[in-house]
């Protein structure tokens, strides 16, 4: 019998998913004038700071055994693996206890405290939601999204409006995430004298966390140097404008590619490699082109006037750097969904290969553009370096060797 079409469904499912997202993502959006006359750009560059570094351990907290829980056979191995990404985010959370101790030691703030439950909530939050993925509770994704990034966003505004300030900044999202993973209903009790060995379905799985770890790992790690860079070579304000640049540019991808992603995942795992499979991830791609192309334009005719009119004129650079970036931005747009093509078709070890390649493109391109012309250079060498990597990895997985259908 034929397996059914990866297709099948899938726009269904991504517009519930987008859905929420348009309103998750609607409030940072709609707030971000707010905040950015509540907080001062130097404030800004550090809550970037610390939440790269949250989020370079969070993204790895649960081994990744997370997203193999739509790739699981039954119930009984998905709860196994839901046991043994708990364990890790445990030990995980204990390492970043550690971690932000050395930090306060270096002379950073108290603020850094908060590195712990930030770790645990974001590594909650994400397994919560790959278990609501496997069980397509797309509705529940949806309504968990808007409470994660909207009421983050409401949170730092009533922080602001209180006077609290960078703490503010640092709390509303770690409060947002928790009670986003409360949504989602995930059991914290297993049955753990059932199923398989926590041993066996780690070893059966082994590809997530030896070659998808370290890759998700890269790509967060990219983002703190990234912002350490531009602090270090011009300051805490600029690492501000480049925070708040790709947190507010990079909007659409999360709320289209996220939606996207999580209904296109367990059709692909289902469906395999095949002719009809890779059909779907090439109209996905197009879709998607497709919906970049104005954001690009807009981003070159109107980024510095925009900014400047939104944040206020103390922003303004921010919007210069948003017009270097926009060809970047649309790839990203573009390719945001895609990361799961290869966790679905058993191809994460060429995904980290080209994915490290890209990563250090995108660092060297940041410093020699910041050598050379300061933000807005830094802007347009990513941009550049960025559009020869992604054309390789749109190709490739445009053409990707597939097995045929049975009809």
């Amino acid at each position: 019998m034929a397996a059914a079409s990866p297709t099948r469904g899938l726009w269904r499912a991504s517009l519930t998913l987008a859905a929420g997202g348009a309103l998750a993502q609607a409030l940072p959006l709609l707030l971000g004038p707010l905040l950015t006359r509540l907080f001062a750009p130097a404030e800004f560059g550090l809550y970037h700071l610390f939440a790269a570094v949250a989020a370079n351990l969070a993204v790895v907290a649960c081994g990744r055994y997370e997203f193999a829980l739509p790739l699981a056979a039954d119930d009984a191995e998905a709860d196994a693996l839901r046991r043994l990404a708990l364990h890790l985010l445990a030990a995980t959370t204990g390492l970043a206890v550690l971690g932000a101790a050395a930090w306060a030691l270096a002379g950073a703030g108290a603020w850094v405290a908060w590195l712990p439950l930030a770790v645990a909530a974001a590594g909650a939050v994400s397994l919560a939601t790959l278990w609501a993925t496997r069980a397509q509770r797309f509705q529940a994704l949806a309504a968990a999204r808007v409470l994660q990034y909207g009421g983050a966003a409401l949170a730092q505004a009533a922080a602001g409006w209180a006077g609290v300030g960078l703490t503010g900044l640092i709390v509303a999202p770690i409060a947002a995430a928790l009670l986003a993973t409360a949504v989602l209903r995930m059991p914290w009790r297993g049955q753990a004298a059932t199923g398989p060995r926590l041993r066996d379905v780690a070893r059966r799985h082994r590809a997530f966390p030896l070659l998808n770890t370290p890759h998700a790992f890269a790509g967060a790690l990219q983002d703190t140097i990234s912002l350490a860079l531009v602090a270090a070579a011009l300051g805490p304000a600029a690492a501000g404008f480049w925070g708040l640049a790709l947190r507010y540019l990079k909007a659409p991808a999360t709320l289209v590619g996220s939606a996207v992603s999580q209904a296109l995942y367990p059709k692909l795992a289902a469906a395999g490699p095949t002719v009809e499979a890779r059909r779907a991830v090439r109209q996905v791609m197009g879709l998607l082109a497709l919906l970049a192309t104005p954001l690009v334009l807009a981003l070159w005719a109107i980024g510095p006037w925009a900014f400047e009119a939104l944040f206020g004129p103390a922003w303004r650079e921010a919007g210069v750097l948003a017009r270097a970036l926009a060809l970047y931005i649309g790839l990203h747009f573009v390719a945001s969904p895609l990361a799961v093509v290869t966790m679905a078709w058993a191809a994460q070890g060429w995904a980290l290969r080209l994915a490290l390649i890209g990563q250090v493109a995108f660092v060297v391109a940041l410093a020699a553009g910041l050598a050379w012309g300061g933000l807005a250079g830094a802007g347009w060498a990513v941009s550049l370096a960025m559009l020869g990597y992604f054309g390789i990895y749109f190709w490739r997985l445009a053409t990707w060797p597939v097995e045929q259908s049975d009809r």
